[in-house]
This record gives structure tokens, C-alpha cells and sequence, in this order.
């Protein structure tokens, strides 16, 4: 772990005991969050934040949005001109005090929502021609699509419900009761007789995981230090994709036992058990029970997750990011208000775009393309692809820290475009024609790559780090419901379009998101990593 190195670098809470009155250029270089010098004003205190990110830092209103999101040309400027030729202060650093706690546990505790987020997704792309046998629906392929996306229209439910638990009874409570449709959906589904039956069970089984969405990046985030936030972050993704891969596996034994399917389903039964039996003894998010005015209990939370060597430290920052705040729990028009509309709509449109860039097309119905393309083995290839979204997840996981959320992002989506291109090239040149079944998995392969190296792991995790925590779990749950929204219309309508139109056409389509994603990104999105959640949050929401 580079606990040090981001424990320094960029670190905005500098603890000087005697500010100057201006910063040095070391700290222009370093502060990623583009603040020109004018904005920049150092406060005298006797344990002052070294630059001023509190209530008084921003020179004049409307100015953060531009600062933060995207550096203007000012604050280019002067940080060119302090490069050249200025003698660099090296100010006394925050020393991180290494940790004696234990929050590896929980953590994988609540990634037992995310494996379950990624079965149920996964697990209808091999399953579904079996039942739909089984339960009578094998012509109809309205009912088909319903079984694929009536877990998405649950979820969109369930994201929004999510962001509500989790502020009215807290992170931990909220798993509990997320289990229950999780566990009920998941029997329903193995045991249906009827069609309606299914498609019950797959509400709920979507309510569950639409509620699993929100939480469990909005827990990891907060329970986790800040030199390893982006790591345990984006394990939330990873599992995810253990548990695409997972159902991918399990559906290798249909071709010999046709009933298989329901063994597919039930065995999601268990993870849903462990997850409650599991949250019953983790401790609840610091930051909530901070919220909620139990200071006691906020401290009690901290010594469990990270040592009491960091109570005093996390505390210090809790206390700094609510000093002079009396306001209250936010509602949900606050979200859409001149103070937080910016960084809301930068947290719906990252998922926005996550999915018109077509990843859950490719996920749900890899095994079709592949057969179309004259893949013998499509059950193999879609594990090939599961496979290889772990595998990049795993190298994002490393990276996290290391090179930032921002520039992970616009490198997987730039891979994505050219996956994409290649995808729309395979279907329409006829030269390609003898190769176009290996070119099916080369470029399905490079984009779920290219996906899960940015685009998949890098939106939930940044935005509970973006949000403010008075809107955090709110903003959260709108912009997965953003999320599942656009999920629900791809699951639904994708086999439609691509008859319409062509998957040629439609890959082209995915190839252009992209490439506008990479443009919004490159203009919008702020640089996270080294920042304590109250670092980043005094940051965008500072008042003139």
C-alpha cells in the first residue's frame, strides 16, 4: 500500500501551525483540484487546514463548479508560471499513523451484495432459453424480455429505497433488510411453476440488488481509510464480476441436465444468509452515527474499523467537515438546488453513459452474439468474457491509488470506443467474414477489458466521495437510479433495436457514447484519490 505517498502527496490538510499567506508552488502543483491563486486564502488558526477548504476558501460564488470540475484557463496559468523558476517550501506533513484496525472483514461482508448484484444480472444469459422452455414461453419473446428485465425495473425501485434505509436507519440495518427480497426473490425464482411466479421472483430479486447498488459503495466508502478508499472501493466492482462470472459458470452444466436452471437460481439463496448473518456484527458506518449525534458510538465504530491509533484523526475530520454546519438532513429537492446541481448531475451522467455504452448489452446477451457470430461453445465464450472483466478489474483495483479515478476513466472509455469500432467493422466488412467469430470475442474481450479498467469500478466509488454527506446516500441512490433505468431500457428494447437496425449500427451506436464520455470526463469529472471524504467535501460545497 502506498500509505505514505498519499498520505503526503496532495494532501490538502496540511496541519501548518503558522499559515502564510499565500501558497507555495509545491502546493499549487499538488492541489488537483485546480484552484487558481485568487481563489486560494489561507485562515489563521492554531490548527488551521493549511489552504482553506472550509466555509471561507472560494474567492467568489459560482466559481468552485468551474475550478473543480475543470481547471480554467487562469488557474493554467498560474500554476505554469509556478513551475517555472520558484524556489519549492516543502511544508511539514500530516503524519498518518498506521492502522491496528480490521475493516478488510466488512468489507468483504458487504461485497457479498455486490456478488450478488453481478449473479442475478449474469444469471439469466445462460438460463433463459431452459425456462423459457420449462414454463411454456419458448415463442414469446415479450415474456423472455420481461424475465430479463423486470430485475431492472426492481431495482430502479430499489436503488431509490436504498438511498432512504440508509439515512433513516443506517448502513447496517439497511443490509438486513435487503436480504429479505433478496433471499425471497431468489426461491421464488427456483421453485416458479408459472411465468408470473418468475417474474415475481425477479422483482424482488431486483429490489435487492437495486438496494445492494446503493449501500454497499456508500459503506465501503465510508468505513475505509483514505490511502486505500480507491482500492477497497472498486473491490465493490470486482465482486460484482465474480459474481457475473459465477452465473456464467454455473451455466455450463444445462446442455446435459435442461433443469439445471433452477439450481442456478437457488443457490443465490446462501450468499443472501452470510450477507445478514455477516452484517449482524459489523459496525456501522462512523460517519452516520456522526450524523446522527452518537458521538460515542462514531468513536466505539472507528477504534473497530481503523485502530484507536486514527480515532483522534478521523474524529478531527468529522468535526472540521460539520464545524459551523447546523443544517439539516437533506431532502430530496436539495439535490437538484444551485448548491449541489453540478455535482449531481455529474454523478447521474457517469452512469448515464456507463450504460449507453452498452456493457449490460454485452453482458445479458454475449451468448447470442456469439452464437450468431458461429461460436461453437457461446456458454464458454460468455465465461471467456466474465473471466476477462475480472481479470481488469482486479489490474484497476491495483491502479486505483496509484493513477487516479479521472485518468482510469477516460482510458477505459477510450478503449471501449475502439472495441466497439471494431465490433460495428466485424459484422459489416465482408473481408472480415471468415474471421468474424474471432473477432466477436477479440473485440467483446477488449471492451469488457477496457470497461472494467475505468468505467465499471470508477463511478460508484466516486460518487459517494463527490457527494457531500448530508446528500450522499440521496445522491447516490438518484444517480443509480439513473443507472438502472437505463439498464431497464437496454435489457428491454436491445434485441428489438439490433433487429431493426443491425448489431453493425448498433455497436456503432455504443462506439459514439463513448467517445462522448470521454470528452464530458475530460471537462467535468474532479480528481479524488489522496483526499479524505470531508476533504473533498469541503472542497465542492464551499460557500463564498
Amino acid at each position: 500500500m502506498q500509505v505514505s505517498t498519499h498520505a503526503v502527496k496532495g494532501n490538502l490538510c496540511l496541519g501548518l501551525q503558522n499559515c502564510r499567506l499565500l501558497p507555495s508552488s509545491r502546493e499549487l502543483r499538488e492541489n488537483n483540484l485546480g484552484f487558481p491563486v485568487s481563489e486560494l486564502r489561507m485562515t489563521k488558526r492554531s490548527s488551521c487546514f493549511g489552504i482553506g477548504l472550509d466555509s471561507n476558501a472560494m474567492g467568489a460564488r459560482g466559481n468552485w463548479p468551474r475550478s473543480v470540475y475543470g481547471s480554467s484557463a487562469k488557474a493554467r496559468s498560474v500554476r505554469a508560471q509556478a513551475y517555472e523558476g520558484d524556489v519549492e517550501d516543502v511544508a511539514p506533513a500530516k503524519i498518518q499513523v498506521k492502522s491496528s484496525g480490521t475493516v478488510l472483514p466488512y468489507v468483504g461482508v458487504a461485497c457479498l451484495g455486490a456478488i450478488l448484484f453481478g449473479y442475478h444480472l449474469g444469471v439469466v444469459n445462460g438460463a433463459l432459453e431452459y425456462l423459457a422452455k420449462d414454463l411454456g414461453i419458448a415463442e414469446n419473446a415479450v415474456l423472455q424480455g420481461w424475465v430479463v428485465s423486470t430485475l431492472l425495473a426492481g431495482a430502479t425501485v430499489g436503488s431509490f429505497t436504498g438511498g432512504f434505509l440508509a439515512d433513516k436507519f443506517g448502513r447496517t440495518k439497511t443490509f438486513l433488510l435487503d436480504a429479505i427480497p433478496l433471499a425471497v426473490g431468489a426461491f421464488l425464482c427456483a421453485t416458479a411453476q408459472n411465468i408470473e411466479t418468475m417474474i415475481i421472483g425477479r422483482l424482488l430479486a431486483g429490489i435487492g440488488i437495486g438496494i445492494s447498488s446503493a449501500i454497499v459503495p456508500l459503506y465501503i466508502s465510508e468505513i475505509s481509510p483514505t490511502e486505500i478508499r480507491g482500492t477497497l472501493g472498486s473491490v465493490n466492482q470486482l465482486f460484482i464480476c465474480i459474481g457475473i462470472l459465477a452465473a456464467l459458470v454455473a451455466g455450463l452444466p444445462l446442455a446435459g441436465n435442461p433443469l439445471w436452471w433452477r439450481t442456478m437460481f437457488g443457490v443465490a439463496i446462501i450468499p443472501s444468509i452470510l450477507l445478514a448473518f455477516g452484517m449482524a456484527f459489523s459496525p456501522e458506518s462512523p460517519r452516520w452515527l456522526y450524523q446522527q449525534g452518537k458521538i460515542s458510538e462514531a468513536e466505539v465504530s472507528i477504534r473497530k474499523l481503523n485502530g484507536k491509533e486514527r480515532v483522534a484523526e478521523i474524529m478531527s475530520d468529522l468535526d472540521a467537515a460539520a464545524q459551523g454546519s447546523s443544517e439539516p438532513e437533506a431532502g430530496w429537492f436539495d439535490l437538484f438546488s444551485s448548491r449541489y446541481r453540478k455535482v449531481v448531475s455529474v454523478g447521474a451522467a457517469l452512469f448515464l453513459f456507463q450504460q449507453l455504452a452498452g456493457i449490460n448489452a454485452v453482458v445479458y446477451y454475449s451468448t447470442s452474439v456469439f452464437r450468431s457470430a458461429g461460436i461453437t461453445s457461446d456458454v464458454a465464450a460468455s465465461a471467456l468474457v466474465g473471466a476477462a472483466n475480472v481479470f481488469g478489474t482486479t489490474v484497476a483495483s491495483s491502479l486505483m491509488d496509484k493513477q487516479g479515478r479521472k485518468s482510469l476513466l477516460l482510458t477505459s472509455f477510450a478503449g471501449m470506443a475502439v472495441s466497439m469500432l471494431l465490433l460495428s467493422l466485424t459484422f459489416t466488412w465482408k473481408t472480415l467474414a471468415p474471421y468474424a467469430g474471432t473477432l466477436a470475442v477479440l473485440g467483446t474481450v477488449l471492451y469488457v477489458l477496457s470497461f472494467s479498467l475505468g468505467a465499471g469500478p470508477v463511478p460508484a466509488l466516486l460518487l459517494p466521495e463527490i457527494f457531500a454527506s448530508r446528500i450522499r446516500a440521496k445522491a447516490v441512490a438518484l444517480s443509480l437510479g439513473m443507472h438502472w433505468i437505463s439498464n431497464f431500457v437496454i435489457g428491454l428494447y436491445f434485441l428489438s433495436v439490433v433487429t431493426k437496425f443491425g448489431i453493425s449500427t448498433v455497436y456503432l451506436g455504443f462506439a459514439s457514447v463513448c467517445l462522448l464520455a470521454v470528452m464530458y470526463i475530460a471537462g467535468n469529472v474532479v480528481e479524488t484519490k489522496g483526499r479524505s471524504l470531508e476533504e473533498i467535501e469541503r472542497a465542492l460545497t464551499a460557500a463564498p
